[in-house]
């Protein structure tokens, strides 16, 4: 299962006027009340401490996204997303799809497999690959894609592809939601799936890095209610509001938080075979349970 609105100009000086008076007023009052020996038998209470949410590990999530295009040519598109609040820490693996283990003496792949049985069945696969737990999942077509690209804000990425509205030299270009679902899908890479799996996570993380942190925190609330409602996910409102405040908390107090992981591993024919060792260090650095 990686790369700017005003509000309040009225109500924040009317707010700070309001204040001013009522303390004016109130410390007036007050050293009225006390000329006259008002209230001396009972002295004022402490005020209660005000609750402060925090951030702990267990705010911590894991989200299978997917990219689902049928009538293209390339397979599904898959990126692993853990975040970390508690630690800061926004992290993106692409899966390339022809990448195959064995499960219950058969060999599988990660494409065969959501191709057998959805969505459901690739998190199951990648579950066995990595030995971890996906909480949850989300699935955009192009049009979602491209409409939560844009609402990020879009990325500037070294483009070296033959394709149209495209720079095939190599330099760093602006790609909008749609052309970003244009180059994450597209089917010839040198290097075939791995290169596509890796593109896919590395556009992600620098868009995000590269986007106003407070503004998308600032936003989350609009942005999560306009795309949940164009994906196929299980997250619901509940899942939203338990960890909300833990992840505009990472977005708008880091700079570049988020970061891209490439999937090592061997090709095999037309297969490719994860790195043992590679999955032992991403699941001992993002995975480890952790208390506090």
């Amino acid at each position: 299962m990686a790369k700017k609105k005003k509000s309040g100009r009225i109500a924040v000086p009317f707010l700070v006027t309001v204040f001013l008076g009522l303390l004016i007023i109130g410390g007036g009052a007050y050293a009225v009340y006390k000329y006259f020996g008002l209230g001396n038998e009972q002295e004022l209470k402490e005020p209660s401490p005000r609750v402060v949410a925090t951030t702990s590990y267990e705010d911590s999530h894991t989200i299978l996204l997917v990219l689902d295009e049928p009538d293209l040519k390339c397979s599904s598109t898959f990126v692993l997303m853990r975040s970390i609040p508690k630690d800061k820490k926004l992290m993106f693996l692409g899966l390339p799809t022809n990448m195959i283990t064995v499960i219950d003496g058969a060999q599988r792949s990660l494409a065969g497999s959501y191709k057998g049985g959805g969505v459901s069945a690739a998190k199951e696969f990648i579950e066995i690959v990595f030995g971890i737990t996906i909480d949850r999942y989300v699935k955009f077509d192009g049009k979602a894609l491209a409409k939560a690209c844009n609402m990020i804000g879009g990325v500037n990425y070294p483009v070296k592809v033959e394709m149209s509205g495209f720079n095939n030299d190599g330099s760093e270009q602006y790609l909008n939601g749609e052309q970003i679902e244009k180059f994450i899908t597209y089917s010839m890479f040198d290097e075939g799936e791995v290169q596509r799996a890796y593109i896919a996570s590395s556009v992600i993380s620098d868009m995000i890095n590269q986007a106003d942190g407070k503004r998308l925190a600032d936003g989350l609330d609009n942005s999560f209610n306009t795309i949940i409602n164009m994906v196929d996910s299980d997250i619901t409102a509940v899942d939203y509001k338990k960890r909300k405040t833990a992840v505009k908390n990472m977005l708008s107090r880091s700079e570049s938080v988020s970061r891209f992981l490439t999937m090592d591993g061997n090709n095999a024919d037309s297969d490719f075979i994860p790195s043992e060792g590679f999955i032992k260090n991403i699941v001992e650095e993002y995975f480890a349970e952790k208390t506090g």
